[in-house]
Order: structure tokens, then C-alpha cells, then sequence
């Protein structure tokens, strides 16, 4: 099997330089253009991994302006698009300034055709290891639709997830608010005999007391003024498939018990209404908040809660999932400079500690505002740690030499097994530690031997 060519776009208006270019690179696919306009149609019709391109392009050719309209182009176009720009002798100005605009590289006349097969080379490899490097990123995410992370927290969520999905239990998601419940309600509804049917969600906290019950339940014209035609509630909507009650844990007690009623019985009536509806519908719950602390407290009631959560899945914040806060940023960055028609290309190493480090008290959803905005706002093609504007707010340095260890030793940890997964020998060669005290650092610090440990 012959693997196919690389494919380079050499952008130059001498005729004489586009012929001795090709015969340089003739073990590469080449095209050529002689202008802007020609680059740009070469770039949709190729769409090459590298450009190697001359600054001086008609109608500027004695000048630069074209030369850096077309990188701007060209990369707002393709922004992973490897370009090698071809400068003056000595020209170093408009050199760095073409690196400054996003070029990987540059090339100085006379050519050394030697030298630049070289810069070529490495350009191609690079892109090559970045594109694998985002396939790689998007298949270390977890398995489920709409979910990105490969901490060990996340994994163990997302097992929970495929092994009570296919089943008809009521399912309780606990998490911090941001934590993704949401997307955890609808990955269970795809793993479900449900899937075919309706996914319908209430935020019980988002609607005034008066009207929720309405929204729940539906009510029959004339049940009160305002009600002018016979309306169906959430629960008899999502008849067939999934309902989400999010943030159950602000459901009017009243309503708590006619919640119940329906878990026991599964028939409603509509407001104002005689008639008793079956209703065959999944239930799944989402709460940021402390259920049996509500209990003890008579602002939730118990019965309900043993109905609504047969099973419990806790969903980590994103300061415990190490490594994700990186991986998801990255997935917001591409998102967002697609959607925004930005040609911003990734992250400095600065921004990517900054991110790291961070604690994100707003979990994921502060994580991808941060991201669009920094897109929105950002200068260069790279997304500095100042376009996070994160500031100081990372909590006042620990120096506590103890407290210093213990969550540097928990990190590694965390680190290690997101690294190599659950062999655990493979953890404790990672760790330089011997299994027996890899054990003892793991009841230590809390963390869950993985459930397939080696």
C-alpha cells in the first residue's frame, strides 16, 4: 500500500522559483499559486499541511502588505496550517514579524535548498504530531457522548453511568453546580430502552413556586384565569423517555408529596382536572445540595428521596479531576474560535499551568466561559495566561510544608493512574513506591482503588 504524498502549497510569483521549488520537493504532492486569490482556492481544494510562501505577492510585490494578508488569511482559514515564509537577506524585522502573525518559520534568499527540505521536513512532522495529538486527546475522553475527561474520577462516574443506563432505576446525580449533571442525564437516556423517546428537563429551582406545579403536572382549560386551553405538564410530555428534575432539592414541599404520589402510583392529574393519566417516564434527579442535610433539616422529605435515587452518582468537581481542566479547555478553544471565526491556535505553557493550577469554583461552565472569552479577547494566535484574566484568585499560597506535600504526593497519584489506568504495579513503578505503600497512599488520601486493579 503507497502512502500518499505530502501535500505542499508553494505561493510565489516567479515563475523561474515555482519551477526549481517543485523540482526541490519532487517526492511531495506540490501545488502552486502566484497570488492571494490562487493560495486561497489551492488552500479549500488541497488543503495542504504546509505553505511555503514568499512575502513580496502581487499587487505589493516590491512590499510585505500582501504577503501578510495572506498569512492572515490563510490561517483564519486553516489555523493548523504549518506556513514557512521566504524573507529578504537579512530582512530580519519582517521575519519575527511573520512569526509574531502566526508563520512557523521562515527562510531567508538566496534559498538554501538544503536547508529549507530540512524546515519543510520539521514543519510537516509537527503537523502530523499535533494532529495526532488532537486525535489522541479526543479518544481519551470518556466514552459517553458529550463528555470529555480521563481523570479517574470521571471514569468512575462514566462506568456508573453504563452500567445503570440500560435499567429503568430512578438515578440521583450529585455535583456542585457546572459539574455537567445535565449531560449525565442525557448520556443515561441514550444508554436506555428510552433512547427513541423524549428527553425533557425542569429546573425546579428556575420557576416560581406557583407555576411549577403546572409545569409538572398540566392543567385542563378554565382550571384558573389565564388557563385558556387544555395544557400537558413535563411528566405526561416526557411519557416514553427520560424526565430530569434539576436542582430537586428547591422543590416546594407541597409538591414533594404529589411527586411521591406519581413515583408510587405513576398516573397524574392535570390542575383542575378529574381524569387519572398513566404515565410510563424515567426519572432522574440533579441536586448541588447536602438531601439528607434537607432531610434532618424537614426540607425534604425522606420517603421521597429513597424514591427518586435507587441509585447515587457523584459527580466530581473539576478541581479533582486532574488533567481534565487542560483537556476540556482545549475542546472550548476549537469550539469557540470556530464559532467566533477567530484564528486563535491554542495555548501558551504559561496559560496551560494557569489553567491547571487554577481551582475553578464555577467547575466546567466557568472553565468554557473563561475559554470564550479569552478567544473572544485574545491579540496573538496563542491564548496567554493575562486573556484568562484568572488573576490571584487561585487562594492565598499555602506554605505549610505538610499540607505542601500531602497534595503534591495526592496529585502524583492522581496523576499516575490517569497515566497508566488501574495496574496498580504499574502506578507504584510510576511512583518509585512498592505496592504495598502505593496502598497505604491511597486509603491515606482517600482515592478509590479502581474497581479492574491488576
Amino acid at each position: 500500500m503507497n502512502t500518499p504524498k505530502r501535500c505542499l502549497l508553494i505561493v510565489e510569483d516567479d515563475v523561474g522559483l515555482q519551477k526549481q521549488l517543485r523540482w526541490s520537493f519532487e517526492n511531495h504532492d506540490v501545488v502552486v499559486a502566484g497570488d492571494r486569490a490562487s493560495a486561497l482556492e489551492q488552500l479549500e481544494r488541497h488543503a495542504p499541511a504546509v505553505v511555503l510562501q514568499d512575502l513580496g505577492l502581487p499587487p505589493d510585490a516590491a512590499g510585505t502588505s500582501e504577503g501578510f494578508a495572506t498569512i492572515a488569511e490563510l490561517l483564519e482559514r486553516a489555523p493548523y496550517t504549518k506556513i514557512i515564509v521566504v524573507t529578504g537577506n537579512g530582512d530580519r524585522d519582517n521575519a519575527v514579524k511573520a512569526i509574531g502573525s502566526g508563520a512557523f518559520d521562515f527562510c531567508s534568499k538566496p534559498l538554501d535548498l538544503e536547508v529549507l527540505r530540512l524546515i519543510v521536513d520539521r514543519a510537516f512532522r509537527v503537523h502530523e504530531l499535533e494532529a495526532e495529538n488532537r486525535k489522541l486527546r479526543s479518544q481519551s475522553s470518556v466514552a459517553l457522548e458529550g463528555i470529555i475527561g480521563h481523570s479517574q474520577p470521571m471514569r468512575e462516574a462514566c462506568r456508573l453511568v453504563e452500567k445503570v443506563g440500560p435499567t429503568n432505576a430512578s438515578v440521583m446525580l450529585l455535583g456542585e453546580t457546572g459539574t455537567g449533571k445535565e449531560l449525565f442525564a442525557r448520556a443515561l437516556h441514550r444508554l436506555s430502552a428510552r433512547r427513541d423517546g423524549p428527553f425533557v428537563a425542569i429546573n425546579c429551582a428556575a420557576i416560581p413556586e406557583p407555576l411549577l406545579e403546572a409545569e409538572l403536572f398540566g392543567y385542563e382549560k378554565g382550571a384558573y384565569t389565564g388557563a385558556h386551553r387544555q395544557t400537558r405538564g413535563k411528566i405526561e410530555l416526557a411519557g416514553g423517555g427520560t424526565l430530569l428534575l434539576d436542582e430537586i432539592g428547591d422543590m416546594p414541599p407541597a409538591l414533594q408529596s404529589k411527586l411521591l404520589r406519581f413515583l408510587q402510583e405513576r398516573v397524574i392529574e392535570r390542575i383542575g382536572g378529574r381524569e387519572t393519566i398513566p404515565v410510563d417516564v424515567r426519572i432522574v434527579c440533579a441536586t448541588h445540595q447536602d438531601l439528607p442535610a434537607l432531610i434532618r433539616a424537614g426540607r425534604f422529605r425522606e420517603d421521597l428521596f429513597y424514591r427518586v435515587s435507587e441509585v447515587s452518582i457523584r459527580l466530581p468537581p473539576l478541581r479533582d479531576r486532574t488533567g481534565d481542566a487542560v483537556l476540556l479547555a482545549r475542546h472550548f478553544l476549537e469550539q469557540a474560535a470556530a464559532r467566533h471565526g477567530r484564528a486563535v491556535r491554542g495555548f501558551s505553557a504559561k496559560a496551560l499551568k494557569a489553567i491547571e493550577a487554577y481551582p475553578w469554583p464555577g467547575n466546567v461552565r466557568e472553565l468554557e466561559n473563561t475559554v470564550n472569552s479569552a478567544v473572544i479577547m485574545a491579540e496573538g494566535k496563542q491564548i496567554g495566561p493575562d486573556d484568562l484574566h484568572l488573576g490571584a484568585s487561585g487562594g492565598e499560597e499555602v506554605l505549610d510544608l505538610r499540607q505542601v506535600r500531602s497534595e503534591a504526593e495526592k496529585r502524583a497519584i492522581q496523576r499516575a493512574m490517569t497515566k497508566v489506568g488501574s495496574n496498580l504495579s504499574r502506578v507504584a513503578d510510576l511512583l518509585g513506591v512498592s505496592r504495598p505503600t502505593l496502598y497505604d497512599l491511597l486509603e491515606k488520601y482517600g482515592l478509590k482503588k479502581p474497581a479492574d486493579a491488576e
